[in-house]
């Protein structure tokens, strides 16, 4: 069978994954998801979130179409992004010349963290999408091209700046180049392509040329820790959630074979890059970095691309004991992977609140009344009354504001709140709420246990004990 027949056998596998994924687990693991579905829902209705910071403008104006469908629908088209991922990472490997290049699509999707957003609404799949397109024109030699493309990471993520001053220095010291370091500095200029369609698009909309810096979220300071600092090792501990438990020793040896032979120098720059980066912000706490692994996702075709590297290095030596042993070994190692993988999703905590958000509305919509505005605590029950994020009120961590401008709500709000994000972001609870005016319709507590009877590897946090309610100003 050709590298390509089963390049495209692997990426119906995992798109079938992901559609079983948007069927199995309705809403995105993290808060974000939804919100950043929200923001290209009704990005038509208020032009300035596709030049928002938080909003991301290159996500949001791709999702504003499959958005308009549906929250279903723009989950699906993750997963087509993501397919396309996989394909752009097996033509790269391909390219390079690398062993058994098909065997880069399940190493990209059996990456923990990748495998999770492959059917979300989060930026990090956008980026990786990028990211890999322009890295195949650059190494492909279309250098120009590439530095466009590459140029409008930013406009997914802030990672972007960072892997566009890379993409600078590879230009710059590129050994294929003909002209000399000078001539070719004025043409890293085009990596600044997007940031400057981006301050332009938000000048034409706003009519503000700070927009970007006066829309930058207030948590997001420097040196404001708003999710503390960790240690410097945080992401070497949490590599088995990044490339996986098993592969992260493909990986390491890639690392060290890739360097040996200068090969993929891009592929490993970036993730090194990354990897220095995040450790950095995350141990000084610089612009609320969390330490999440999902951050990874960003280049999670060059760690596919690194680990089918060592993979192809470690089947070597499995071969020259026994080709059946090799064999063997690679189906337990992809296996026991892909059990892992599916573990670290249905392990996520968050996740199981949509089943409890879902009944609670249901029950709703069986004794509704009329509602003039919902108020909402989780972004997935704004996605299910379809209400405009736009009219979310601007709470923050001040309890006595919050609960003021809950006080002169007008008759018809209907306020869904939980027990946990609720009083944790915004410091109210269902008792608080009831006092400022509104009568409870309901309250539920929910014990939301995962799909799978157990988790391995990765902690499991057992049942998720929540709580619902909706309160109503009559």
């Amino acid at each position: 069978m050709s590298s390509r027949s089963k390049a495209w056998i692997w990426l119906g596998v995992f798109s079938a994954l992901g559609v079983a994924i948007v069927l199995l687990y309705p809403d995105s693991y993290q808060q974000d998801g939804g919100h950043h579905y929200l923001f290209a829902r009704n990005a038509w209705a208020h032009p300035r979130m596709f030049v928002g910071v938080w909003s991301r403008p290159l996500f949001t104006f791709i999702y504003s179409f499959p958005a308009l469908l549906g929250y279903d629908a723009a989950r699906l088209f993750t997963v087509l992004l993501c397919a396309l991922t996989g394909y752009l990472t097996f033509k790269t490997a391909e390219d390079a010349g690398l062993e058994r290049p098909a065997a880069v699509i399940p190493l990209l999707f059996l990456q923990p963290s990748f495998f999770l957003l492959s059917a979300d609404t989060m930026t990090e799949p956008i980026f990786a999408l990028v990211f890999i397109a322009a890295l195949r024109l650059h190494l492909s030699g279309r250098i120009a091209a590439g530095m466009l493309v590459a140029s409008t990471m930013i406009l997914a993520r802030p990672e972007g700046f960072f892997l566009g001053i890379l993409w600078g220095l590879w230009v710059l010291f590129d050994p294929r180049a003909k002209t000399n370091f000078w001539s070719r500095l004025p043409s890293t200029l085009l990596l600044a392509t997007g940031s400057g369609i981006w301050w332009l698009a938000a000048l034409l909309i706003t009519g503000d040329p700070l927009f970007i810096t006066n829309n930058w979220p207030r948590d997001w300071g420097v040196t404001q820790a708003t999710y503390g600092t960790g240690s410097a090792f945080t992401y070497i501990f949490r590599m088995p959630e990044i490339a996986g438990p098993i592969l992260c020793l493909p990986l390491l040896i890639g690392l060290g074979t890739l360097v040996a032979k200068r090969k993929l120098g891009g592929a490993v720059s970036a993730f090194l890059t990354i990897f220095a980066v995040h450790s950095l912000l995350r141990t000084f706490g610089f612009f609320g970095a969390a330490g999440y692994p999902r951050y990874f996702v960003c280049v999670a075709p060059a760690i596919a691309l690194i680990t089918v590297d060592g993979w192809n290095e470690m089947g070597r030596v499995a071969r020259s004991l026994s080709l059946i042993f090799a064999r063997g070994l690679a189906v337990i190692v992809l296996v026991v992977s892909f059990a892992f993988t599916i573990s670290y999703l249905d392990a996520m905590y968050y996740i199981r609140d949509a089943r409890a958000v879902a009944e609670m509305y249901a029950w709703f919509q069986a004794n509704a009344r009329p509602v003039q505005r919902v108020v909402w605590s989780q972004a997935y029950m704004c996605i299910l009354f379809d209400c405009d994020i736009a009219e979310k009120p601007p709470f923050g961590a001040d309890k006595e504001f919050n609960l003021n401008i809950l006080r002169r709500a007008p008759s018809g709000t209907l306020v869904f709140w939980d027990g946990d994000t609720g009083p944790s972001w915004y410091r109210m609870k269902a008792d608080d709420i009831e006092a400022a005016g509104f009568t409870r319709l309901r309250s539920q507590s929910y014990r939301l246990d995962g799909l799978l009877l157990r988790h391995w590897w990765f902690r499991d946090w057992g049942a998720r004990r929540q709580e619902m309610h909706l309160l109503y100003k009559p």
